[in-house]
């Protein structure tokens, strides 16, 4: 009986979050209201609430599940050697491709913008420890900023390529990733 209540509760949970993200392809998270999610659902107001508190927490726990499944990600790989950066890259970019719908919407203005900001710490976490921990490079405010600065063009340029619809390959686009990662833009050779 107890494994009919967990798959009750993970239909559930999965229906709520699809749910919200249709409604957030729409219109934006301050316009949602828990009405709106449960209809769209067919789940009562009763039952969202034995999930979520509210539509922010239900985002909140959907961004969570991307951000674990990242950091799973960035457990695997050594950052020192750079056929890994290309295959981790290259692996990130293959699942944002798989979830490009959800990362399309969250990446959007009607999504929460501290999502990237989350995904920048946890990459942003891996990689400097990662680094520390191989003496590739020592803690200093400038590693930090220029990690950050890696992160964040990444990340906005993985924005770009979803708001464009995909034209290129993840390919195409982890090997434009790494080469101005690695040697910077003045030293890319992307042909």
């Amino acid at each position: 009986m107890e494994k009919k209540i967990d798959r009750r509760k993970k239909y559930t949970r999965m229906v709520l979050k699809e749910s919200l993200m249709k409604l957030l392809h729409n219109k934006p998270i301050a316009s949602i209201t828990i009405k709106e999610i449960c209809e769209l659902a067919d789940i009562n107001r009763s039952t969202f609430y034995s999930h979520y508190s509210d539509q922010y927490d239900l985002l909140y726990k959907i961004e969570d599940e991307i951000i674990q499944e990242l950091n799973q990600t960035l457990l695997q790989y050594d950052y020192k050697k750079k056929k890994e950066m290309f295959a981790m890259t290259k692996y990130l970019l293959d699942y944002v491709f798989s979830r490009s719908e959800h990362f399309r919407i969250l990446f959007s203005d009607n999504g929460n913008k501290g999502f990237q900001h989350r995904v920048m710490e946890a990459a942003q976490t891996h990689i400097m420890t990662n680094l520390e921990e191989n003496h590739v490079l020592t803690a200093t405010p400038s590693s930090k900023y220029i990690t950050l600065f890696v992160i964040s063009g990444s990340i906005h340029v993985i924005e770009k390529w979803l708001s464009n619809g995909m034209m290129e390959s993840t390919e195409e686009m982890t090997k434009i990733i790494t080469e101005i990662s690695n040697n910077g833009m003045l030293h890319c050779s992307l042909d």
